[in-house]
């Protein structure tokens, strides 16, 4: 096998539970790069914490994301796993590239736009300087790759730029990382508006397809899933649901959007969805199997995740001891 020796980050938040979106959009790649890349990846519960939760259900749903990390295949003996919050060098290091960014930079941001408007009652300072964090994320470790959707390019070009003007004032200290975009399946998005990719947080579960859910859930949510008028299962840009559907079919068959278009020529729409959610229910049952007997070990969980940030704090460690000295701020 040929390594390529490339460290690489990403984390996702443990807000809810993990769905099909997640997994095709994000974790299957991550199982894919643990063979060739040296790779760190997060639960990042400090960033899900900018939105109101439950003090009960993030710390439940920061475990199930490590058990649903191992039960789609991430290896801890390839990858480390860890909890942002378990290293307290993310919020340190996140502190001092505050004093390197740019208000303006801030204020672009798509993201932040898009969570004030969903959550206008709680507009704080730590929404605002989300995407800092995340750039305190990456540049931690030395990133040089991090695997994004097309969606999310926007924050590794900031943690660029804020690591470019850090080492132009500083000296030669941080890693300018690059996005690594996986095109297809990059964005799948939600079963009842193609328009939005699927999360975790929409108003309704009928969005999302979880990882956790049965067969009847399954097969009831592809029921329901909004299609396109006419009656051909063809994928383009006056079909986003079907190309949603057809994507999500193609990806999990290991097949192409075309071969699937060519397999379902003919057929109506009851069909393709019945046979969809054969494929999702054929995907899901192994891995929920995977994930039960994960759960029933929890001391294997709270191994890996101890291990995890032990091993990241050494690297995290070495680049904050470095900052500090950059920066000017006095050792004892």
């Amino acid at each position: 096998m040929c390594y390529v020796y490339m460290r690489i980050f990403s984390g996702i938040q443990p807000t809810n539970i993990l769905h099909l979106g997640n997994y095709l959009g994000a974790i299957q790649n991550w199982v894919r790069l643990q063979e060739t890349h040296e790779a760190l990846y997060c639960i990042v519960d400090l960033h899900a914490i900018t939105v109101r939760q439950k003090p009960e259900e993030l710390a439940q749903n920061t475990r199930r994301v490590a058990e649903l990390y191992l039960a789609c295949g991430l290896d801890p003996e390839r990858v480390t796993i860890f909890v942002q919050s378990h290293v307290r060098e993310h919020t340190e290091l996140a502190w001092i590239l505050n004093t390197v960014t740019k208000m303006g930079e801030l204020e672009r941001m798509t993201q932040f736009k898009d969570k004030a408007t969903q959550h206008s009652e709680n507009i704080n300072a730590g929404l605002f300087t989300y995407p800092v964090l995340m750039a305190a994320d990456i540049l931690l470790y030395g990133t040089e790759g991090v695997p994004v959707g097309d969606d999310q390019k926007q924050h590794v070009e900031l943690a660029r730029n804020i690591a470019e003007r850090f080492n132009k004032w500083f000296g030669e200290t941080l890693v300018i990382p690059k996005p690594l975009i996986q095109e297809e399946g990059a964005r799948i998005m939600g079963l009842d508006d193609p328009t939005k990719k699927m999360s975790k947080s929409a108003p309704t579960p009928n969005n999302y397809i979880a990882l956790t859910d049965d067969a009847e859930t399954v097969r009831s949510k592809l029921k329901r899933a909004v299609t396109d008028s006419g009656t051909e299962i063809v994928s383009g840009a006056t079909k986003p649901a079907l190309t949603n559907l057809l994507t999500i079919y193609a990806l999990l068959r290991n097949t192409t959007v075309k071969a699937a278009e060519s397999h379902f020529e003919g057929k109506g729409y009851a069909a393709f969805k019945s046979e969809l959610a054969d494929t999702v229910v054929d995907f899901l049952m192994p891995l929920q199997e995977r994930l039960k007997k994960i759960e029933a070990n929890p001391k294997t969980i709270e191994k890996i995740l101890k291990k995890g940030a032990k091993d990241a704090v050494k690297i995290a460690a070495a680049t904050m001891e470095k900052v500090r000295e950059r920066v000017g701020l006095l050792a004892i």
